[in-house]
């Protein structure tokens, strides 16, 4: 799949959809200045894409009675082979864990895990995690305060105007009249 371009309008629709995704199309259009239309097709081509990769809720995690976070560093025996394959495979399918990596140093994994409670990751630890593929080591992080969480990934490396010669949108507005007035805009 060809890499997608990424304009100054794209970056603006991108930092909308991270601080809000519940925006419908009429209030993204309006805070990007496009029009309807032109916003979804650009949304939809950011989808198909795979540069937005779906819409979801962020759960507060006490709420929910999730109130442990640890971060394990894994070692895994014979880390470039099927072993390795064998443990990234049966994590997927682990829901504690939130997010795991393929890391350098100490470690060959660092996964988040979340549970309720220290009784909740000793079950885990003992009756899942270490009786993994190929788990050689393991070391264990808690969380003792979070302090930044699921933040709005940065986007000021893209474009923040148009490059030259791409032609800025056009919107099409209502005047005080009441008539259709096209307003160039980016």
């Amino acid at each position: 799949m060809p890499i997608l371009k990424l304009d100054a309008i794209d970056r603006r629709i991108l930092t909308a959809l991270q601080r809000d995704a519940r925006l419908t199309n009429v209030q993204l259009a309006e805070e990007v200045g496009l029009s309807p239309s032109p916003c979804l097709r650009r949304v939809r081509i950011l989808e198909k894409a795979g540069v937005i990769g779906g819409y979801h809720a962020t759960l507060d995690r006490g709420g929910v009675g999730l109130d442990l976070t640890v971060f394990v560093g894994v070692k895994v025996e014979r880390h470039h082979d099927e072993t390795a394959s064998a443990f990234r495979e049966a994590v997927q399918a682990l829901p504690e864990v939130i997010s795991c990596h393929l890391v350098s140093g100490e470690a060959d994994f660092l996964l988040q895990v979340v549970v309720p409670n220290l009784a909740g990751y000793e079950r885990f630890l003992l009756g899942t995690l270490l009786k993994l593929p190929g788990v050689s080591d393991v070391r264990s992080n808690f969380a003792i305060q979070t302090v930044k969480a699921e933040a709005p990934l940065p986007l000021d490396h893209l474009p923040e105007r148009h490059a030259a010669g791409i032609p800025a949108v056009q919107r099409i507005g209502r005047s005080q009249s009441g008539t259709a007035a096209v307003a160039g805009g980016t």
